[in-house]
């Protein structure tokens, strides 16, 4: 199987199989999501979705945020990782939308990555979710099932891998082709003891565990 082959395969399996994949984080709006990613950093969507709700409605958009204190923001967010940073984050991101966006989250990755607390992975999530821009973020999941199932290639870092998938999937499937690939990763090809007796891909699988 050449490599554009094994890509329109897994293409044509997720169209079919999970052709409405979206985000497991809960929002309603770019602001909302934007401090769910945020809170998201080595933490599963699950726990933030428990947190976010009361942080919502304490502070709805950046404006009320980012009159909030440390003290007063810390409890919402205690159980999440990295409580400390994530708090001081939050704070400074709900400052700079103020001060420099007006108080709306930018859709652009080089704006927001000016945003603290946001990376590359967080800002390529903002702009793939909910402007649908074909840009890939690389988390944990994408970059393993990415390597596993061979449509990236001796790829080091998620730069690297993200430069492989986006040179290769058609712009038009790269914000689905993210969520794909988290779900996979985050349900079937599991870090330890990957369900491949599940898998629907494994067909156009490199991973020796398949065969």
């Amino acid at each position: 199987m050449t490599k554009k082959e094994r890509y329109q395969f897994i293409i044509n399996y997720f169209l079919h199989h999970a052709p409405n994949a979206e985000t497991e984080l809960i929002y309603d709006n770019p602001f909302q999501l934007l401090v769910a990613v945020i809170l998201s950093a080595q933490c599963t969507d699950k726990r933030v979705n428990l947190t976010t709700p009361a942080i919502f409605e304490q502070y709805p958009d950046a404006e009320t945020m980012q009159k909030a204190s440390f003290d007063e923001l810390f409890p919402f967010i205690k159980s999440i990782s990295y409580p400390n940073n994530k708090t001081k984050h939050l704070i400074g991101m709900a400052n700079m939308l103020v001060e420099k966006f007006n108080g709306q989250v930018p859709m652009t990755v080089e704006e927001l990555v000016r945003l603290p607390g946001v990376g590359r992975k967080t800002a390529n999530v903002i702009t793939s979710v909910i402007d649908q821009q074909p840009n890939m973020a690389v988390d944990t999941h994408v970059f393993r099932v990415s390597a596993r199932i061979g449509l990236t290639a001796n790829a080091t870092t998620p730069l690297a891998a993200e430069k492989q998938l986006i040179k290769n999937l058609p712009p038009e499937y790269v914000h689905k082709a993210h969520h794909w690939l988290i779900l996979h990763g985050r349900y079937i090809c599991t870090a330890r003891n990957p369900k491949c007796s599940e898998c629907g891909i494994k067909t156009a699988c490199k991973f020796p565990v398949v065969k």
